[in-house]
């Protein structure tokens, strides 16, 4: 079932990122890449961001990847939802040049938020995965 879990984190490459800041959720439409062990998620934002401000007071994270798009046909049964819980961690300089490159290289419609220079990329290290398949089979798995 992992598996099945890290093809989809693999697949996609649009998410919903949930921060809190004192106890408030904040929901933010994302971008993003995946190592290819679907240990670390990156995304890239602003640091004037709310997102980026939560992250630095809270690093936990909950992010969302779905398929309603390409199942919008199907009947909400067939429908599959994965919720990532992980934790956000500051890169290295060289590091950032090989993920910002990465990044776009997937996304590269981004560019222009990419070469703000207040852009931060974002490192979500994955800590567990479930994947809702349709509304009753709930499949959970920590990362090892």
């Amino acid at each position: 079932m992992i598996d099945r879990m890290k093809t989809l984190l693999r697949e996609k490459d649009t998410c919903v990122l949930a921060t809190v800041s004192r106890g408030k959720p904040h929901c933010s439409l994302m971008s993003y890449i995946v190592d290819p062990e679907c240990r670390e998620i990156f995304m890239v934002t602003n640091q004037r961001t709310k997102k980026y401000r939560n992250l630095l007071e809270n690093p936990w994270v909950s992010i969302l990847i779905d398929t309603r798009v390409e199942d919008r046909n199907r009947a909400v049964g067939q429908k599959k939802a994965l919720t990532v819980s992980g934790v956000f961690q500051k890169l290295e300089p060289i590091r950032k040049k090989v993920i910002r490159a990465q990044f776009l290289a997937r996304h590269p419609e981004l560019r222009e938020l990419v070469d703000e220079p207040e852009a931060e990329i974002i490192s979500i290290r994955v800590q567990s995965f479930q994947l809702l398949e349709g509304v009753q089979d709930a499949y959970f798995a920590e990362q090892d």
